[in-house]
């Protein structure tokens, strides 16, 4: 059977509408490529969809999973939504939903015509008793072809002890094979050999562009407005893009539809708050939740007036809305706002995040569900500085405008097509000076940039036998620098070669790419399998920094007349294996190489902060990274956790530096390991501890020194030629909870930790100064963060 010509043509309708006509044959191809004999056999079956919910919360089980006894190998998964829909052939069969840490639930259903069948999973009694890395079906890793995933829940992230006992669902997530965190005190992190700004946060589909509080020491996530984390490391699916290394997919919770409920904590420099309730129950829900530091407080009971005059806290406030219209139609609101505040004398530095999403679920058939999003999404900084005569103050913003159209259509149990376009309207200010008429420095004109990107896709997942899956798919991404505005263009030596200005919305340049994705998976048996994938990114937006970690002061550019689109071509392998008779433990390898191109850099001695000519200062070059990872996991009984390694290397290529020879990037660190465990040691004490060991950073250090005007002048050899000591820290924590008793709402925790307990003194930074006794020396000066540090927290709910 073909496909008819109406069918045809609305395809290609489609296709020509998201791509202007320039490749509308090739993305109805890819769409029909889908129109298997699978599908058209499904058109004569019957569906049953539904959703699966938490039925004390009502919270959304996304992942959740779907089979069918009495058809072996015959079931499916719960979207983001929580919504699943099978097509089956006309019978009697037993359903079962389940999903871990939850009992199982069949129910017995007679299918003639197509049906609706909801679930409410009750907890199983064992999940407060264990952490599960995948926080889905433990045998997803093996039958689905899409590698390098790892998803994460609250529930394993609550008892692993970190720094000032905050739960952090950015540093939990440092300590998988592959991520590797950018440094001591940040919050930036680096994938598979990529910049730290090549990795995509999502929060609620709305992009967050500094996922720091603190400088680094806490990342923008309260724990208790989060549901899940899932991190894609390079083969991300065609409806993710935007950056090369990876993509970060933070949900949070739905809120109780049931009844009103709760939480919160306080610890030694932070306290939280989380409220969520029914608007109506079994119909819609609310969450609100709120968190603060006080150490400004604690600074004020100094003696310096300096320190009792600082400031320095952050504050965020996360809230979240759904109502469900009817079976078909559901509208979610959520939003997110952070701001940092530091000052000490005259010096203030503010910084933050929001961010706003609407979104509507349509449910156009039994097979077809749709969600249309707009996102907003702003960060900016500030910085002030106020003395005699310099009176001035540095500003910078990104702030986006986002529409998204996704669907996704489900032909049969063994095929799932997903498809959709959106388009970002991105205001960008890079950073310009305010100052004072006699102020030291000067003022600079506000060059704010204006562009649109836009992307539409493809993706197939298709079991093609019961051992063989791919995932297919196809994204075309689109950049438009748009006026107004003078942009120039410079030669290789950073000289103005032309200046134009442009009006208003005036077009400047277009890109376009076409970003293909592909995944495979092979089922050696039921409990392995061997995964291969290829997928080409690529990223419009860059972050131009002079340290290896992400900084709130970073400047953000868009891609130009100058700045090309950065690209990344990624090869993966990997094997997967669940091992012991229970299933208790799995194991698996990967590994990747990645071509990296476009790559930017900046001229040595460059200062970025205030330059209104920064793209003269920039370089452009490439990169690789390749490696292995190895993780082995234990995900049930008393003791549960994970052992991860990574053994991998990333370097670079400029013409301009190191005489064009490669050299390692600032995130090279060859040797990664980490060890995470939590034993229940009774029903009501869990201990807990990590163990972490890493290469140290690659730096550039000084080779001489020689005289210039009186004044000593160091002489620094190949970039990023040397390194730091390596990085060694332990970690335990106790955590108290008491089993809550019938009846009782009230239910509460003590969580202890020691972060460093051994004390070392781990490198942040090395600095090199003249020796004050011997001028003719120079000395190394290494500075450390933290060597102890206890805390307590007492968490709470009701």
């Amino acid at each position: 059977m073909k496909p008819t010509r109406s069918a045809v043509l609305s395809f290609h309708c489609l296709a020509q509408s998201i791509y202007g006509g320039r490749w509308p044959w090739l993305a109805a191809g890819i769409i029909l490529a889908g129109a298997t004999p699978q599908m058209v056999q499904a058109q004569g079956r019957v569906t049953i969809s539904g959703t699966i919910k938490d039925a004390k919360t009502g919270e959304d089980l996304t992942g959740a999973s779907i089979r069918i006894l009495e058809l072996p190998g015959t079931g499916t998964a719960a979207n983001t939504y929580g919504f699943y829909t099978l097509t089956l052939p006309a019978g009697t069969y037993t359903v079962e939903a389940s999903f871990v840490g939850y009992a199982a639930q069949p129910r017995q259903v007679t299918l003639d015509k197509s049906q609706r069948l909801d679930f409410k999973l009750a907890g199983g009694g064992q999940e407060l008793n264990e952490v599960v890395v995948t926080g889905r079906s433990s045998q997803a890793n093996i039958s689905k072809a899409q590698s390098g995933v790892e998803t994460l829940d609250m529930k394993q992230i609550a008892k692993v002890p970190v720094l000032f006992g905050e739960k952090d669902v950015i540093k939990t997530l440092t300590l998988l094979p592959g991520i590797k965190t950018a440094g001591e005190g940040s919050s930036g992190f680096s994938v598979r050999g990529g910049n730290v700004d090549q990795n995509l946060i999502l929060l609620d589909e709305a992009p967050v562009y500094n996922a720091s509080h603190l400088l680094g020491f806490f990342s923008t996530f309260n724990s208790d407005a989060i549901k899940d984390l899932t991190v894609y490391k390079g083969g991300m699916p065609a409806q993710y893009g935007g950056r090369l290394s990876s993509v970060v997919d933070i949900k949070m919770n739905d809120g109780n539809n049931q009844q009103l409920h709760g939480s919160g904590g306080i610890g030694l420099i932070a306290s939280r708050l989380a409220l969520e309730g029914p608007i109506v129950k079994d119909k819609g829900s609310f969450l609100v939740t709120g968190r603060r530091t006080y150490a400004d407080i604690f600074l004020k009971l100094s003696n310096n007036e300096t320190t009792k005059n600082a400031r320095l806290y952050f504050y965020d406030f996360n809230a979240k809305a759904n109502y469900t219209l009817d079976a078909r139609n559901r509208i979610y609101f959520s939003g997110y706002l952070g701001r940092d505040v530091l000052g000490i004398n005259t010096f203030e530095n503010n910084y933050g995040n929001q961010t706003a999403t609407l979104r509507f679920n349509h449910l156009f058939t039994d097979r077809l569900f749709s969600n249309t999003s707009l996102i907003y999404s702003k960060y900016d900084y500030q910085i002030k500085i106020r003395a005699n005569d310099s009176d001035f103050s540095i500003d910078s913003k990104i702030k986006d405008w986002n529409l998204k159209q996704d669907f996704e259509f489900t032909p049969s149990s063994k095929q799932t097509l997903r498809f959709g376009l959106n388009a970002i309207y991105h205001t960008i200010t890079p950073g310009h000076v305010t100052a004072a008429a006699d102020a030291a420095v000067n003022s600079t004109a506000d060059k704010t940039n204006y562009s649109l990107e836009s992307a539409a896709y493809v993706s197939h997942e298709w079991a093609a036998t019961d051992k063989l899956d791919f995932t297919t798919g196809l994204r075309l991404s689109a950049f438009s620098l748009l006026g107004a505005g003078t942009y120039s263009s410079y030669n290789l030596a950073g000289a103005v070669l032309s200046s134009q200005s442009y009006s208003s919305g005036q077009v400047i340049k277009t890109y376009l790419n076409l970003e293909p994705r592909l995944a495979v998976s092979y089922q050696l048996s039921d409990n392995t399998a061997l995964k291969a994938g290829y997928a080409r990114n690529v990223q419009n937006l860059h972050l131009l920094s002079n340290s290896a970690a992400s900084s709130p002061t970073d400047l953000y550019v868009p891609t130009t007349n100058n700045v090309k689109p950065e690209l990344a071509d990624q090869l993966s392998g990997g094997y997967f294996r669940k091992l012991g008779a229970n299933q208790g433990y799995s194991f698996s390898a990967e590994v990747y190489y990645k071509w990296l191109q476009n790559q930017i850099d900046y001229r040595d001695g460059t200062q970025l902060r205030g330059n209104q000519d920064v793209e003269s200062t920039l370089l452009y070059g490439k990169g690789r990274a390749y490696g292995i990872e190895f993780l082995l996991k234990k995900e049930t009984g008393r003791l549960t956790g994970w052992v991860g390694y990574t053994l991998s290397k990333s370097e670079r290529q400029f013409t301009d530096i190191n005489s064009g020879s490669w050299f390692n990037a600032r995130q090279d660190r060859p040797n990664d390991l980490s060890v995470v465990g939590v034993y229940q040691l009774s029903p009501a004490w869990s201990l807990s501890g990590t163990f972490v060991a890493s290469t140290g950073n690659a730096v550039t250090f000084p080779v001489g020194k020689y005289l210039v005007a009186g004044q000593v002048v160091s002489l620094y050899g190949q970039r990023n030629a040397d390194r730091l000591p390596g990085y060694r820290r332990l970690d335990v924590g106790a955590t108290l909870e008491k089993p809550q008793k019938e009846g009782h709402r009230f239910h509460h925790s003590w969580n202890f930790s020691i972060y460093n307990v051994l004390g070392r003194e781990n490198p942040y930074s090395i600095t090199f100064e003249t020796n004050p006794d011997d001028p003719s020396r120079t000395q190394a000066l290494q500075t450390a963060l933290f060597r102890m540090v206890p805390s307590v927290t007492y968490n709470f709910n009701f």
